[in-house]
């Protein structure tokens, strides 16, 4: 069981080692994949497999058994007698499949694990920046990455922004820098110590709130997962000034002798952090006369022409440009990339403004965190709000922002829970429910029911707070639904909306 251990480059003898691959998602069918490339003997278990991937796994000489979710491990897996096993993802530590190799002391990687002992396929291996955070973790890749790139360095944005870590790792032109989004349940597997553990140039845990303790257990196991990001560390830590929690992270953390905490704020900026001075986002913390002078990295126009006005737009932002420059990044390109840059959709993005009522699509908005977020953005809203709530409590989210709401339209299987909070700490804001059990009519209702309440100046809001598995396939398709119904509603009421969609910050 030791030879697992002892495998730490792609140049290693991996061929024969018998591993069994849990799950076939985006990151599983990577995982295998790799593995088949390796020479491993590879078996997946699923509880369910895209056809494509299904057809595809024999053909790179892949084993697949597909088994009914709660099912004991099939006689194959057994059969294999794997010396490892790697988790997708969403494999909770007590899932029975984990604990059937735990029990027998067989070492259990996750991806990120395999991916760092495997990066030097291509010669020099890339750096690596890692992103971590309850909210903002998206678009804080999308924006280093583009940073870097403007700064002319092959970078990746991947990890959990849906590009496998695996696959740039493979990719043969190779790159200078990996720009890697970090979920919470990636970090749970990620060792800090001994050859797996990742040593990243630079890395970032951009908040910390409630999110995902129906995996985690509780609030401290939720949060000691996410401060894994910063062991090991070489150059710098990022943290969040707004944010304690995550400077208390990064006083604890098993650092490289020389690496730097590197604060990030929307105020004048303290030594060796990065803020913001007379609207313009300065840097006191990658010069050499940093104790009296700063440098000029960007206008908050600039932040503004990228969608990132909002205060976690800004932070968001502020976060990007402090780990670029520890990478090496010039102030000019951080200027220029935000130039270029546009949020992706579902992120505080303006579907239409008509009547002075503003319709916007946050669904990307799936905990409390991020939906105060985007509350903390408008003067009075119509809240759309709901969903699966992961075992969240709501009731403080309301009783901030009671004073902004109109009213709430509540979706979502756990309108139970959303409707106490509101009695508990709103009980005077009108309150509107949508019942329909088709996905097809969740929206459309919704739309009606905030029409008919928002007046003029109002902003008609999708931050439900929740993840949307309960009636949509993701928050991607919650969103594309909402849109659909305002726009179909609009026409309705025989309106000109305009463009169909206007970029806006987000997270």
């Amino acid at each position: 069981m030791a030879r697992p251990e002892s495998l730490q480059s792609w140049h290693d003898d991996w061929s024969g080692l018998r591993v069994l691959v849990l799950g076939l998602g985006v990151t599983g069918f990577a995982v295998a994949d790799t593995l088949a490339e390796l020479g491993c003997r590879v078996l997946v278990v699923a509880d369910r497999a895209d056809d494509d991937r299904a057809r595809i796994l024999p053909v790179i000489g892949v084993e697949l058994a597909v088994v009914g979710r709660g099912d004991d491990l099939p006689q194959t897996a057994i059969d294999l007698d794997p010396e490892l096993v790697i988790v997708s993802p969403g494999f909770r530590p007590d899932h029975p499949h984990v604990r059937w190799a735990l029990d027998r002391s067989i070492p259990v990687w996750g991806d990120i694990e395999l991916a760092w002992r495997v990066r030097d396929k291509v010669s020099p291996p890339a750096e690596w920046v890692l992103i971590t955070g309850t909210n903002g973790k998206t678009t804080t890749t999308q924006l280093t990455a583009t940073m870097l790139q403007q700064d002319g360095r092959r970078a990746a944005p991947c990890g959990n922004i849906g590009i496998p870590v695996l696959d740039a790792v493979r990719d043969p032109a190779g790159f200078d820098v990996l720009v890697v989004e970090l979920s919470s349940f990636q970090l749970h597997w990620m060792p800090t110590d001994g050859p797996g553990a990742v040593v990243p140039l630079a890395s970032v845990c951009l908040n910390i709130a409630e999110d995902h303790y129906d995996w985690h257990g509780n609030a401290e196991a939720y949060a000691a997962a996410k401060a894994k990001v910063y062991a090991n560390t070489r150059v710098a830590c990022v943290y969040n000034l707004a944010d304690a929690a995550t400077m208390h992270m990064v006083e604890d953390a098993e650092v490289s002798e020389g690496c730097r905490a590197i604060g990030f704020g929307a105020s004048v900026p303290g030594l060796s952090d990065i803020g913001v001075v007379d609207n313009v986002v300065v840097d006191r913390a990658f010069l050499d006369e940093r104790r009296t002078s700063a440098l000029e990295l960007a206008e908050l126009a600039d932040v503004a022409s990228a969608g990132l006005a909002t205060p976690h737009g800004l932070a968001n932002t502020l976060a990007s440009a402090a780990l670029a420059r520890a990478v090496g990044v010039a102030p000019l390109s951080v200027r220029d990339a935000l130039r270029r840059f546009t949020v992706d959709a579902h992120r505080t993005e303006l579907i239409a403004l008509v009547d002075e009522i503003a319709w916007v699509d946050d669904s990307k908005a799936t905990n409390p965190h991020a939906a105060a977020s985007a509350l903390s953005a408008y003067r009075s809203v119509v809240w759309i709000v709901g969903g699966l709530l992961k075992g969240v409590d709501i009731s403080p989210l309301i009783e901030t922002h009671r004073d902004r709401l109109r009213a709430a339209i509540i979706i979502g299987v756990d309108r139970d829970a959303v409707r106490t909070a509101f009695a508990r700490h709103a009980p005077a804001l009108p309150l509107f429910e949508v019942d329909e059990r088709e996905t097809e009519g969740v929206m459309p209702a919704a739309v009606r029911l905030a029409a008919g309440v928002a007046i003029d100046g109002d902003t008609v809001l999708l931050a439900p707070a929740a993840a949307s598995m309960d009636q949509f396939v993701d928050y991607a398709d919650r969103g594309n639904r909402f849109a659909a119904a305002v726009r179909h509603h609009l026409e309705g009421e025989g309106h000109d909306d305009g463009p169909s969609s206007t970029g806006s910050p987000g997270a």
